[in-house]
C-alpha cells in the first residue's frame, strides 16, 4: 500500500528516535540497562517515568521517582547513581538485578506496597550509602550479604513484615550511623557483635519479637545517642549496669520488654533526656542520683515493682513546663507510701496535656479580601514581616521517628530554628500547620514552606529551589540533632502553581563528550523532524476542525451495563456543537466538562478526558462498572460513556443549579437560608453514607468539598466528581484491613484529614473530616483556607471564646440558635484531628435529622414555585441551562462536574 507523505515523515522520525536509543545505550552500562528493564517488569505498576531514562538526562523524575546518572566513568559508561522511587503506589517485588548497579549510592523504595524478600544481590553494591525500604510489606529474612556494605550510612527497613534474626554480619557495617529495623517481626538474640559499630548513632529495634538478653557490650558504642528496644520480650533479663557508660546517650527506651532486676544508675550520662522503663518487672528503689541528671525531662517507670522512696529534688529546679509530668510511677508499690511529695502528680495517670501548635492570632493587620488568589493554593504567609504577603507553600509530611521528649510545646520554636537553618530558609518561611503524637511515640507533622518575599501580590518557589529543598530531605543531609532524633519524609506535595514542575528541566553537570558527540545530534534531528510533523498536523487540523488527532486509536471497549448507554463520538460532537467553548461549563484535572443536548433533548454533562488522563481499556471499564452501581438521589448519576476515536468520555445527568460553593460565595446573587443549608448538609451526608455502607465493596470519595456538591432544580444536594474515589480495602482472611489505601496524597488543601496527611492512611473518617469542613463553610460562608487562616482553627477559637455567632454567615438570615449550636458542635466533632474522635457517617446523618426535627416548619418550606431557600425570592423552575459570562464562569473550575450557575434570570 502506498504511504502518504506525512506517513513517510513519521517513519523517518521514528527511525531517528531509534538511533537515539541505540546511541544512548552505547554509553550506558549494558548490565544496568537490563537491570532497569528487570525492575520495570517486576513491578505491577510499571515505572512509566523511566521511559525517559534513555534521553541522556542526568536525572529523570516525576517528582516522586528520581533516576540519576553519574558522570562518565573510566570504563566509558554512564552509571545509575540514585534510584529514588518513594511514595509511588508501586507493588510487586524487588528484582535481584538491582545488584547490577555498580555505582548506586541511594536505593529508595519507601512508602510503597512492595512484597517478597529483599534480594541478597543488593549486598554486591559496595557504593551504597542509603538503603531506604521502610513502609512496605517486605517479608522473609534480612540477607546476611547486606552486612558487607562498608560505605552504608543508613539502613531503614522498618515498618515491613521482615522475620528471622538480625545477621551477625551487620557488625561489619563500618560506616553505618542509623539502623532502623523497628516494626517488623524479627526474633532471636540481638547480636552482641553489633557493639563493633563505632559510628552508630541510632539503633531502633522496637516492636519486634526479639528475645534473649540485652548485650552489655553495647556500652562500647561511643557515639550511640538513641537505643530504642520497646515491645520485645527479653523475659527475665536485666538492664546491664554497663549502660551507665553510654556517655553520649540521649534516649533509652525499654518499655514493655519483660525486664527484671534493678533500675540501673545512669547518673554519669549528662545528656540523658528521655528514660522509659515502664511496663516491666523491675524491683528495688529509684536511684537518688537521677536528681543530678541536668537534661532529664522524662522518667517513666510505671507498672513495675518499685519500692522505697523518691528523692524530692528530682523535680526541683527544673525549668520545664509544669503541665508535663517529669516522673511517672503509677502502678508501683512505692505509690502506696503516704509521705511521697507530690504523690498525686507522680503516682497518678499521665496528664493529657494540650500539646498543640501555638500560633499567634493577635495581628491587627487587615488584608484585602481578594488580593490573594486562594483558588490556586496561594495564601497569606502567617509570620511574614511584610504585611499581607501572599505566596504558595510547599506542603510536606514529616515525622520525628524517635524524639527525646514527650511534650512538644517547649521545643516548638527550637525545632523551627533547627529546620529552617538546615534548609537555609528564613524562620517566617516555615509554618507547622499541625502535628500529632503517634505510637512509638513518634511525632508526625504537616509543614508548609513559603517562598521568600518578592512582591506584595504573590510569590512562588522556582524549580531550582524546589529541587534543592527536596534533595535535602531525600538525601538525609540535615545536621544531626540529639533532641529531635531521626526523621522521615512522608510526602512532598506539589499543588497549585507547582503541579507541573518537572525535574527533567533541571540538569546536573555531567561529562558531555559522548553525549554531545552521539546523543545530542540524534535528539536534534528527531526534534526537527518532529517539529515539522507537528506543524503539518496542526495545519491539517485547521482545515478540518472536526477531525481529532487521536483518530488512529480504535475502540476496544464493548460492554453492556443496564441503565448505562454507549454513545458514539459523533453523538458527543453533535450534543456539544463540536465541543464548542460556549458549551464548556467546568474543568478539572481529568479534563473539560461540557453541557450537551442529546438527540432525545436530554440535557447532560459530558466529562471529556484530556490526553494525559486517558486510562487503559481495563481501567476505564472498571470505572464505568463502579459508577454504574451507584444509584442514590444524593449522587450525580452516570448516564453513559463514549470510547471511540481515542476518546474517553463519561456522560452524567446535568445538575442545573451549580455547586454549593457558588451559593456560599459572597459574589452570588442568591443565597440559602439556614433550613436550606441543613437540607443540603443532610443530603450530602446521605450520599456519602451510601458510598460507605450500601455499596459493596464500599467506596471512599477522597475529594469532598463544596464545589463537588451540586444542587438540582429543587436544590437537592448531589455529590459529584468521583475522580479520586477508590474502593475501600477488602479485609483479609483474618479480618485485618490493609495498612493504607494509597500512599500518594490526593485531595484538596483545606479539606484534607490531618491524620491522612501524616500517615497516608485514608479511611471513612477521612471523608467525615472533609464533610465537616463543608459544614463549617455552610455555617460561616468562609473558605477552608483564606488569607492564611484555616477555617477549622478559626471556628474552634470562636467556639471556645464564646463568640461563635460572630462568625456565622449573616446572609442566611434568622435561625434558631439551639439548632445552630448543635450544627456547630457536629461540624467540629467531624473535624477532630484524631479519626477515632470523629463520628461515623451514620451518626452524622442521624444528628442532622435530629437538628432538622428541631427546626420550626417555617424554616423548611420546600415549595417548588417559590423556594424559601433563597435570600431573595427567585423562581426555582431552573431546569434549563443558564449561560454565564466569563467572569462568573471562572468561579466554576473547582469541580469536574460543575454544570450551570445560580439562576438569576428567567431561563431561556
Amino acid at each position: 500500500m502506498r504511504l502518504r507523505y506525512w506517513e513517510w515523515i513519521y517513519a523517518l522520525s521514528f527511525c531517528c528516535f531509534q538511533f537515539q536509543l541505540i546511541a544512548f545505550a552505547q554509553i550506558t552500562d549494558p548490565a544496568e540497562v537490563s537491570a532497569l528493564m528487570a525492575i520495570k517488569s517486576n513491578l505491577v505498576d510499571p515505572l512509566k517515568h523511566l521511559k525517559n531514562w534513555n534521553k541522556g538526562d542526568p536525572c529523570v523524575s516525576n517528582w516522586t521517582g528520581v533516576l540519576c546518572f553519574d558522570a562518565v566513568r573510566t570504563d566509558g559508561y554512564l552509571h545509575v547513581r540514585e534510584l529514588q522511587l518513594l511514595n509511588m503506589n508501586l507493588s510487586g517485588t524487588l528484582a535481584p538485578e538491582l545488584g547490577q548497579f555498580s555505582q548506586l549510592k541511594i536505593l529508595d523504595f519507601m512508602w510503597n506496597d512492595l512484597r517478597g524478600s529483599i534480594p541478597k544481590e543488593i549486598g554486591n553494591i559496595a557504593s551504597l550509602k542509603l538503603i531506604l525500604l521502610n513502609g512496605n510489606k517486605l517479608s522473609g529474612s534480612l540477607p546476611a550479604e547486606l552486612g558487607y556494605l562498608s560505605n552504608l550510612n543508613r539502613l531503614q527497613i522498618d515498618q515491613n513484615n521482615i522475620s528471622g534474626t538480625i545477621p551477625e554480619s551487620f557488625s561489619n557495617l563500618n560506616s553505618v550511623r542509623h539502623i532502623h529495623l523497628n516494626n517488623n517481626s524479627l526474633s532471636g538474640q540481638i547480636p552482641p557483635q553489633l557493639s563493633n559499630l563505632s559510628t552508630l548513632l541510632h539503633m531502633l529495634l522496637d516492636n519486634n519479637n526479639l528475645t534473649g538478653y540485652l548485650p552489655p557490650e553495647f556500652s562500647n558504642l561511643p557515639e550511640l545517642r538513641i537505643l530504642q528496644l520497646d515491645n520485645n520480650n527479653f523475659s527475665g533479663a536485666e538492664i546491664p549496669t554497663s549502660y551507665g557508660s553510654l556517655l553520649a546517650l540521649v534516649k533509652l527506651s525499654l518499655r514493655n520488654c519483660s525486664l527484671e532486676g534493678a533500675v540501673p544508675d545512669l547518673s554519669r550520662i549528662a545528656n540523658l533526656s528521655y528514660f522509659d522503663l515502664s511496663n516491666n518487672q523491675l524491683n528495688g528503689s529509684i536511684p537518688d542520683s537521677y536528681s543530678d541528671l541536668p537534661s532529664l525531662q522524662k522518667l517513666s517507670l510505671e507498672n513495675n515493682n518499685l519500692t522505697g522512696s523518691v528523692a524530692a529534688k528530682i523535680w526541683q529546679n527544673k525549668s520545664f513546663s509544669a503541665k508535663a509530668q517529669l516522673v511517672l510511677l503509677q502502678g508501683n508499690p512505692i505509690c502506696s507510701t503516704s509521705n511521697i511529695r507530690n504523690k498525686d502528680q507522680i503516682c497518678g495517670p499521665e496528664t493529657g496535656v494540650d500539646d498543640i501548635a501555638q500560633k499567634s492570632t493577635n495581628s491587627t493587620v487587615i488584608c484585602p479580601i481578594h488580593a490573594c488568589p486562594i483558588d490556586n493554593n496561594f495564601e497569606y504567609v502567617p509570620a511574614s514581616p511584610l504585611p499581607c504577603f501572599c505566596a504558595s507553600p510547599l506542603r510536606i509530611g514529616y515525622r520525628l521517628k524517635s524524639p527525646s521528649f514527650s511534650y512538644f510545646a517547649p521545643y516548638e520554636y527550637q525545632f523551627e530554628m533547627y529546620l529552617t537553618r538546615s534548609l537555609n530558609l528564613a524562620l517566617y518561611q516555615l509554618s507547622i500547620e499541625s502535628f500529632v503524637w503517634e505510637k512509638g511515640p513518634r511525632l508526625g507533622m504537616y509543614l508548609k514552606l513559603f517562598p521568600l518575599e518578592r512582591n506584595l501580590h504573590s510569590s512562588t518557589f522556582n524549580t531550582t529551589e524546589i529541587i534543592r529543598i527536596r534533595d535535602i530531605f531525600t538525601s538525609w543531609t540535615f545536621p544531626g540533632s540529639d533532641l529531635f532524633g531521626p526523621y522521615e519524609l512522608l510526602n512532598f506535595t506539589l499543588l497549585g502553581p507547582y503541579s507541573f514542575v518537572n525535574r527533567e528541566t533541571q540538569g546536573k553537570s555531567i561529562s558531555k563528550g559522548i553525549l554531545i558527540a552521539i546523543v545530542l545530534p540524534a535528539i536534534a534531528v528527531a526534534a526537527t523532524i518532529s517539529a515539522l510533523l507537528t506543524l503539518f498536523i496542526a495545519r491539517r487540523q485547521a482545515r478540518n476542525r472536526h477531525t481529532l488527532s487521536r483518530k488512529h486509536f480504535s475502540s476496544k471497549l464493548y460492554i453492556k451495563i443496564d441503565g448505562v448507554k454507549s454513545f458514539s463520538f459523533r453523538e458527543m460532537e453533535l450534543a456539544t456543537d463540536h465541543f464548542d467553548s460556549s458549551t464548556q461549563v467546568g474543568q478539572g484535572g481529568y479534563g473539560n466538562v461540557y453541557r450537551g443536548i442529546l438527540a432525545d433533548e436530554t440535557i447532560v454533562a459530558i466529562k471529556r478526558a484530556k490526553e494525559g488522563s486517558l486510562q487503559g481499556q481495563k481501567e476505564f471499564l472498571t470505572e464505568i462498572e463502579m459508577l454504574s452501581r451507584l444509584h442514590h438521589r444524593n449522587l450525580v448519576s452516570l448516564v453513559g460513556y463514549c470510547d471511540e476515536e481515542g476518546e474517553q468520555m463519561l456522560v452524567y445527568e446535568f445538575v442545573p443549579n451549580g455547586s454549593l460553593q457558588d451559593w456560599l460565595s459572597a459574589k452570588s446573587k442568591g443565597t440559602l437560608n439556614f433550613g436550606g443549608r441543613l437540607q443540603v448538609a443532610l443530603g450530602s451526608a446521605k450520599g456519602i453514607l451510601y458510598l460507605h455502607s450500601e455499596v459493596h465493596p464500599p467506596i471512599f470519595h477522597r475529594d469532598i468539598k463544596a464545589s463537588n456538591i451540586l444542587l438540582d432544580s429543587k436544590l437537592t444536594a448531589k455529590v459529584s466528581d468521583f475522580g479520586l474515589s477508590r474502593l475501600a480495602p477488602v479485609m483479609d482472611d483474618e479480618g485485618t484491613e490493609p495498612v493504607n489505601v494509597s500512599t500518594i496524597v490526593k485531595g484538596t488543601p483545606g479539606y484534607l484529614d490531618p491524620e491522612y496527611l501524616l500517615t497516608r492512611k485514608f479511611t471513612d473518617k477521612s471523608d467525615v473530616y472533609s464533610l465537616g469542613v463543608v459544614f463549617l463553610e455552610i455555617l460561616t460562608g468562609m473558605r477552608p483556607i483564606s488569607h492564611g487562616k484555616n477555617i477549622v482553627r478559626e471556628v474552634n477559637l470562636a467556639h471556645e471564646s464564646g463568640t461563635m455567632f460572630a462568625v456565622i454567615d449573616s446572609r442566611m438570615g434568622s435561625y434558631p440558635s439551639e439548632c445552630v449550636e448543635r450544627f456547630v458542635a457536629l461540624a467540629l466533632r467531624c473535624c477532630q484531628d484524631k479519626p477515632e474522635q470523629r463520628p461515623s457517617m451514620l451518626d452524622v446523618v442521624r444528628e442532622l435529622e435530629n437538628i432538622l426535627r428541631m427546626m420550626p416548619e417555617t424554616g423548611l418550606d420546600l415549595s417548588v414555585s417559590e423556594s424559601s431557600y433563597f435570600g431573595e425570592s427567585t423562581p426555582s423552575s431552573s431546569l434549563a441551562f443558564v449561560s454565564r459570562d466569563p467572569v462568573s464562569s471562572s468561579n466554576m473550575l473547582g469541580s469536574d462536574l460543575v454544570s450551570g450557575s445560580i439562576p438569576t434570570t428567567t431561563p431561556r
